[in-house]
């Protein structure tokens, strides 16, 4: 039986465009309320200077604006939403929970406790895909089997879109917005973010686009140059990736739309090399998200268990080497110049987050959950499945990942990737008078270094030596070559 009141509850999908749940909800209920919580299982552990909690603050100011143009409104709550959830539906006498599928297994967790306690109460709750094209076990192989190499998966995930591109189909809003409950008089104004617990960061300094006409203008903006995305996505001095992975993380963008918007370019000739890469990073990202889904034990444990018997490096020794690393003093420009964009803005280069990580694994010996963690602290579009994938295809130990001994060398990355030193002179202006090729090794620069930049922490050379016994231990040897 359909519900005659219902209510959708926003989550990782803060918009009102392309929405299935709210599309859901609007077709089979006579009135629609719709809800966002300030979760505080999440919020309280952040610092009180978050640029996700900024990011998300004027995201849910535009959804409430453009609700309010359909002729609705936005309820906010802060709390822990296993019971505002229930609470509110209580409150407004809804049949249903209308919301979009969550993957990660906290949030699992809490939908399920939020659904018994529905069920309970005699009301109902509906979750629905809209933040992947295909999830969980959509795209398997011909045997049934799960995927765990990713070029296969990308084939049948393509093949799978091919055979039915109408899973692109967009979930209109307008026509049914009638039905959005209207809002009450007087309207309360939403909360600020004093009144959450939080300080504003330096989001609006940086000029990051936030909610969904942001998300709109990054695409509007990348979209001339995809067909130069293959080659230019590496360097990380030129405007090459998207920049839309935050809007992901918030869903402020339909993934269906921007699949869609890219195969028609595509189709036309129009996207060069670059459309198919980018596409394939889009998938890339259910990949994850599905390896995630099947293997919940990578959060916290390696995908291949074998590799939880390294015997990282610990003590105060190693803590000194992380704190180099996070603060980005390890001596290595490429790589400090990485951490100083993370540290500055909560962004990092898709090259340098590989570079990076590999650094602290590979050079440093250090174990690669202290490296996801602090990711996923300063992030701004942290991701669980992208995030412990990413570390985990740096450290060896994930699916598909690269071999243990191929170890980036933070020298040559940075020759070949920054050749110019442009990057590298935008975060560590000291050494600015550095030239081209002396800045990417600056201890063999035979007059003096700078006095304000330290010599590198390791040699690489024999970091690297380290690091194939340490993984030799738990693998056979295989061949070594620096990248």
């Amino acid at each position: 039986m359909k519900p005659t009141s219902s209510l959708v509850w926003l989550r990782r999908d803060l918009r009102v465009f392309d929405h299935v749940a709210l599309h859901q909800a609007l077709q089979d209920s006579a009135v629609v309320h719709c809800v966002f919580v300030y979760d505080t299982t999440i919020l309280d552990a952040l610092p009180r200077r978050d640029r996700r909690v900024d990011f998300i603050h004027a995201s849910i100011a535009e959804v409430a604006a453009e609700l309010a143009e359909l002729g609705g409104h936005l309820i906010v709550r802060h709390g822990d939403p296993a019971t505002e959830i229930p609470a509110l539906a209580a409150e407004l006498g809804v049949g249903a929970v209308y919301c979009n599928h969550d993957y990660e297994p906290q949030a699992l967790e809490r939908d399920a406790t939020v659904a018994r306690t529905l069920r309970d109460a005699g009301r109902r709750f509906l979750s629905f895909k809209d933040q992947v094209i295909f999830e969980k076990s959509e795209v398997l192989s011909q045997t049934g089997g799960v995927f765990s190499v990713f070029t296969p998966y990308k084939n049948a995930w393509l093949k799978k879109l091919d055979a039915d591109p109408s899973v692109l189909a967009p979930y209109h809003i307008e026509p049914h917005a009638a039905r959005l409950a209207p809002p009450p008089s007087p309207a309360p104004a939403l909360p600020t973010l004093a009144e959450l617990g939080f300080e504003p960061s330096n989001l609006a300094e940086l000029n990051i686009p936030t909610g969904m006409s942001g998300a709109a203008r990054l695409f509007e903006d990348f979209l001339p140059r995809i067909a130069q995305y293959k080659d230019a996505r590496d360097f990380p001095a030129l405007k090459g990736p998207s920049y839309l992975s935050l809007h992901f993380r918030f869903g402020t963008l339909s993934v269906r739309h921007l699949v869609r918007t890219v195969r028609d370019v595509m189709a036309r000739g129009a996207g060069g090399e670059g459309a198919p890469v980018w596409l394939a990073e889009l998938i890339w990202r259910e990949f994850y998200a599905m390896i995630l889904f099947h293997n919940p034990h990578v959060v916290g444990g390696a995908f291949k268990p074998a590799y939880d018997a390294i015997q990282w490096e610990t003590g105060p020794e190693a803590d000194e080497l992380f704190a180099a690393w996070c603060e980005g003093r390890t001596g290595y420009p490429l790589v400090d110049a990485a951490m100083a964009q993370l540290n500055q803005t909560g962004y990092m280069h898709n090259r340098l987050r590989m570079v990076t990580a590999c650094f602290l694994i590979k050079d440093l010996g250090i174990d690669w959950r202290r490296g996801e963690a602090y990711f996923a602290l300063h992030l701004n579009d942290f991701d669980l499945a992208s995030n412990n994938g990413g570390w985990q295809w740096a450290s060896s130990s994930g699916c598909d990942a690269q071999p243990y001994f191929r170890i980036f060398n933070p020298i040559t990355q940075s020759q070949k990737f920054d050749a110019s030193g442009k990057f590298i002179r935008r975060y560590l202006p000291q050494l600015k008078d550095l030239s081209d090729k002396e800045i990417h090794a600056p201890w063999l620069v035979p007059r003096m270094l700078p006095l304000d930049y330290p010599g590198p922490i390791v040699m690489h050379d024999e970091a690297r030596k380290l690091t194939l016994e340490r993984y030799e231990m738990v693998k056979k040897p295989g061949p070594s070559a620096d990248q």
